[in-house]
């Protein structure tokens, strides 16, 4: 298994290379030279599996066994799963006439655990292996940046720079990201968007010496093991459900802002787990939404919402899919990449877009993102945070689909409290947060800015 950039500019990689690269030098997003198609026999035998049998399973399908050997792999699995809550680790629950995938039950409330604990075994192991030092550079709209701290926190060989943005994350995303207090966790709070960060850390992957000198690597879903290791639930989803009759499709609907998330569900289906289109679904920063409606992609003012990790303009993971799109061809990918940062928009046929009908897209606004938590909670006892709220919302209508909940109700208590009436309860780990020692540098939204504080870090 080789892995070759959405930009054509790199030569082909193995698993380990692409994990430590992370953005490709290009500019581009690293992808397999093939997406491997399961037999239908393996898919029955997968959904009788165990998480941490089925994720073995399913990443060992991405990784040569001359690049990082099975039993290795088997032991880097179970120790980014060990951490889960939850024996099912992303358990399956039937909630009114949908079914939920609860994807926070990591050390960090949200689903980028379930990716980031990976990831963060994956860098320990092949620092170990070859020698070297990290620099992990990214920016987060709330829950990346305390799962990726927490994967790799104490880590040897690795410092760890995440950038949010400024009073725009939720105060128990602030607390979870600033409280740990570990020599190789760095902070910095930018006086802009997500997007600003976004485009800060891009910036400095594509500074060629920069990244040269303090070998950045990338935690941001930009990174592939990421998306391999969410691939792994829809799958799990499906075997809970179907029992493994391949004739039974799941459909899922996905709360989606950098498309990272929705993506992994896009390579299920390529490798043939049973589903019909997936179902996007945004919050008011409906970029995303309009596309697939239109095929213009373009640029916006993010507004502000109750579920600000969908806080999102820039899906950097979109150009993965885009590849697809435009039938694996780089350098039609490159002029488009090109008019979206020259003008802040492309546009892609109707017509190539119905013909593909790979999602179907639905934007939920503030309203009924209330509304849905309130009426589920009412109906069922069930608390759902603003996040999977929006994904529920858009799947109403459509009984037996599986919503992914992407984080606890307790990271985001003042939008619950907003509906229900209450806060949820914390979970015990995180009761007194707010009150624990923080460290944070804030800066202006600057890369000069964030670059010079690098360097007074690193020396």
């Amino acid at each position: 298994m080789r892995y070759i950039s959405t930009r054509g500019g790199v030569e082909p990689l193995s698993f380990s290379q692409a994990v430590m690269m992370g953005l490709a030098t290009d500019g581009g997003l690293l992808l397999p030279e093939t997406i491997p198609v399961i037999p239908r026999g393996t898919l029955e035998r997968w959904a009788r599996m165990d998480f941490l049998t089925l994720a073995e399973e399913v990443v060992a399908q991405f990784v040569a066994e001359e690049d990082i050997p099975r039993q290795h792999l088997k032991r880097l699995v179970g120790q980014a799963f060990g951490t889960f809550s939850h024996a099912d680790i992303t358990p399956v629950v039937a909630v009114g006439e949908q079914y939920v995938l609860e994807l926070f039950h990591g050390p960090t409330l949200a689903f980028k655990d379930v990716a980031l604990q990976l990831l963060g075994h994956l860098f320990e192991y092949l620092l170990q292996r070859d020698g070297g030092s990290l620099t992990i550079l990214g920016a987060t709209s709330g829950d990346t940046g305390s799962a990726a701290i927490h994967g790799v926190r104490g880590k040897e060989g690795m410092e760890i720079f995440i950038l949010h943005p400024y009073q725009r994350v939720s105060p128990i995303q602030e607390w979870q990201m600033t409280s740990v207090l570990d020599a190789n966790v760095h902070n910095i709070a930018i006086q802009g968007t997500f997007d600003d960060g976004q485009a800060i850390v891009k910036k400095l992957f594509n500074d060629k010496d920069f990244r040269t000198k303090y070998h950045l690597g990338a935690v941001n879903s930009i990174n592939w093991a990421r998306i391999v290791a969410q691939v792994v639930y829809y799958f799990y989803a499906w075997g809970r459900l179907s029992g493994g009759d391949c004739e039974r499709k799941v459909d899922f609907s996905v709360p989606t802002g950098n498309f990272g998330d929705i993506f992994a569900g896009y390579v299920a289906k390529r490798m043939g787990l049973p589903t019909g289109k997936l179902l996007l679904a945004t919050n008011r920063n409906d970029i995303l939404t309009r596309f697939f409606s239109t095929g213009h992609y373009s640029l916006g003012q993010v507004i502000p919402t109750m579920s600000p990790s969908m806080d999102i303009q820039v899906s950097s993971n979109f150009e993965r899919y885009l590849f697809y799109l435009l039938h694996e061809n780089s350098v039609k990918v490159r002029e488009k990449m090109a008019e979206l940062d020259a003008g802040g928009s492309f546009e892609v046929s109707r017509s190539a877009l119905e013909a593909v009908g790979d999602f179907r897209a639905v934007a939920v606004d503030e309203d009924l993102t209330l509304k849905t938590i309130r009426s589920v909670h009412q109906k069922t006892g069930y608390v759902l945070d603003p996040h999977s709220a929006v994904g529920f919302a858009a799947a109403t209508g459509t009984p037996g689909m599986v919503c992914l909940a992407t984080a606890h109700p307790a990271k985001f208590g003042h939008a619950v409290r907003s509906a229900i009436g209450h806060e949820p309860e914390l979970p015990p780990a995180w009761v007194g947060l707010e009150q624990r020692p923080r460290r944070c540098q804030v800066l202006p939204a600057s890369v000069t800015a964030v670059r010079e504080f690098i360097s007074g870090q690193l020396g």
